[in-house]
C-alpha cells in the first residue's frame, strides 16, 4: 500500500503586516494631495519673474509682466520745488533767560504787618502799592520829633534875643565879655539842636513812609513769603515777596570767540543781529529779538564769550532761568539756490551728498550728486546740482532708488488687479480669464 502524501498549502500574510501596508498607503496618498494643493496655489498667484538686475538697479527688476510687484509700485513722496532766496548765517548757542531785574522786597523798619496788597503771580508796575506796617508808632514818633523842634527853636530864639542884648551892654562895659562869649556859644547850642531836630524829622517822615511798601520794578511777584499780622525786621532772610522784571527779558549765552571779530566788526558798523530763541527740541521758535551786549572777557576755560540779547516778550512765552536754544543771525547770503534740509542724502562715493530729483513727466526719480553751501536749519544753499525749478523729494526717499517711479502728491493712485470674484477663482491675466504667463 502506497504512501499518499497532501501537497503543501500555500503561504498567506501574516495578519501582523497589514496595519503597517495601510498607513504607508496613507501617507503616500496625504503627500500626494498637498503636492497638487501647493502646485494650485503657485498658478493661482503667478510664477515669478526674473531677478533684479545688478547692482538693484531697474535693468530686469520686478516680477514679469501683468504682476505687478513692490518694485513696479509707484513710491508715494513729498516733493519740494529748488528755489533763489536769502540764506541767513546763524550761530547755534544754548542760552539761560535772564530776567534784567530781580528784587526781593524787605521791609525797612520792624513792625507788625497789617495787609497784603497783591496777589501771588500778578503783574505790577513800579511804585504799586503791596503792603503795610503797622504806621501808628512812626507817626506818634513824628510828632514827637515834630514838637521836639519847636521847643528848640523857642529856645535859640531867646537865646538870640539874650545875646543881642548883651552885645548892647559890652559896648557900655556893663557886662564882662565873657557873659557875651557864653551867650554866644549858647545861641550855637541851640542852632545844632534845632538842626538835630529837623534831621530826627526827616527820620520819622522816611519810616512812616517806609510803613507803606510798594514795587520798586515793574513785573511779576512770586509766592508771598510772609503773612499778615506776622512781625517782619529788616533782618528777615526771605523778605516779603519777590518781584520778577519779565518785560522786556534777557538771554545771555556763549559762543565761540573765533565769532567775536565778524560780530564785533558789524556792530561797530551799526548793525542790529537779530536773535531769535527756541524751544529745547529746538524746533518751535518762541521770541525775536536782538543782541544787546557783549561781556568784556572772555571766558579761558571754554574759549567763550557771553552775550546778552534783549527780547519784548509781550506774550510771556520766555520764563525766568528757562533754557532756550539760540540762533545768532552773523549775515544774509542772498539769491542762492535753496532746498528743504529734508531734501538733502548721504551716502558714499561719487554720491556723498545727493538728491532725488524728480522728472515730472516720467513720475520717476534720479539721484543728483549736489554740493552744499550754507544752512540756515531748515533749509540748506546748494552751490551745484540742481537748478532753480527743479522738484526734489522730501519725504519717503527711505523707499527710492535710481529710475524708481514715484506718485507725487495729488495724482491717482495706480490700478490694482481685480480681486477673485468666486471660490477657487483667480485674478484675470493677460491671454483672458484663467490663462497664465507663457
Amino acid at each position: 500500500m502506497n504512501d499518499f502524501q497532501e501537497p503543501p498549502l500555500p503561504q498567506t500574510t501574516t495578519p501582523s503586516s497589514s496595519p503597517w501596508r495601510a498607513r504607508i498607503i496613507g501617507v503616500t496618498v496625504t503627500l500626494v494631495i498637498l503636492v497638487v494643493i501647493a502646485s494650485i496655489v503657485i498658478r493661482s498667484r503667478g510664477a515669478p519673474g526674473p531677478g533684479p538686475g545688478p547692482g538693484g538697479g531697474p535693468p530686469g527688476a520686478g516680477p514679469g509682466p501683468g504682476f505687478p510687484g513692490p518694485r513696479d509700485a509707484p513710491v508715494a513722496v513729498a516733493v519740494a520745488p529748488v528755489t533763489r532766496g536769502d540764506v541767513a548765517i546763524n550761530i547755534p548757542a544754548l542760552g539761560t533767560v535772564t530776567p534784567l531785574a530781580t528784587v526781593t522786597v524787605k521791609s525797612q523798619i520792624a513792625g507788625q504787618l497789617t495787609r497784603i496788597a497783591f496777589k501771588e503771580g500778578q503783574m505790577v508796575r513800579a511804585g504799586d502799592f503791596l503792603a503795610e506796617i503797622d504806621p501808628r508808632p512812626y507817626r506818634a514818633a513824628l510828632d514827637q520829633a515834630r514838637a521836639t523842634l519847636k521847643r528848640d527853636q523857642a529856645l535859640l530864639e531867646n537865646s538870640k534875643v539874650d545875646m543881642q542884648r548883651y552885645q548892647n551892654l559890652i559896648k557900655e562895659n556893663a557886662i564882662a565879655q565873657q557873659q557875651l562869649d557864653t551867650q554866644v556859644a549858647l545861641v550855637d547850642q541851640y542852632a545844632g539842636t534845632v538842626g538835630a531836630d529837623q534831621a530826627a524829622i526827616e527820620t520819622a517822615e522816611v519810616n512812616l513812609a517806609y510803613t507803606h511798601i510798594t514795587s520798586p520794578v515793574s513785573g511779576r511777584v512770586g509766592l508771598r513769603q510772609v503773612d499778615a499780622g506776622n512781625y517782619v525786621t529788616p533782618q528777615d532772610g526771605n523778605g516779603l515777596v519777590v518781584v520778577t522784571q519779565l518785560q522786556p527779558i534777557s538771554v545771555i549765552f556763549p559762543i565761540p570767540a573765533d565769532y567775536m571779530s565778524d560780530i564785533t566788526a558789524r556792530l561797530r558798523n551799526g548793525a542790529s543781529l537779530p536773535v531769535s530763541a527756541f524751544d529745547r527740541t529746538n524746533t518751535r521758535k518762541l521770541a525775536d529779538g536782538a543782541l544787546q551786549t557783549i561781556d568784556n572777557v572772555a571766558d579761558t576755560t571754554t574759549g567763550t564769550v557771553k552775550l546778552r540779547a534783549l527780547f519784548d516778550n509781550k506774550d510771556g512765552s520766555l520764563y525766568p532761568n528757562e533754557f532756550v536754544n539760540v540762533r545768532l543771525q552773523e549775515t544774509v547770503l542772498h539769491d542762492q539756490l535753496i532746498i528743504p534740509a529734508a531734501g538733502v542724502h548721504h551716502g558714499s562715493g561719487d554720491t556723498a551728498t545727493f538728491a532725488y530729483v524728480v522728472n515730472r513727466q516720467q513720475a520717476t526719480v534720479a539721484v543728483r550728486p549736489i554740493t552744499l553751501g550754507t544752512s540756515d536749519g531748515d533749509h540748506v544753499a546748494v552751490t551745484a546740482g540742481v537748478a532753480a525749478g527743479d522738484m526734489v523729494v522730501t519725504e519717503g526717499a527711505d523707499r527710492l532708488r535710481d529710475g524708481a517711479k514715484v506718485m507725487l502728491p495729488g495724482a491717482a493712485p495706480p490700478a490694482r488687479p481685480a480681486m477673485p470674484s468666486g471660490p477657487g477663482s483667480r485674478p484675470a491675466m493677460p491671454g483672458g480669464p484663467g490663462s497664465r504667463p507663457q
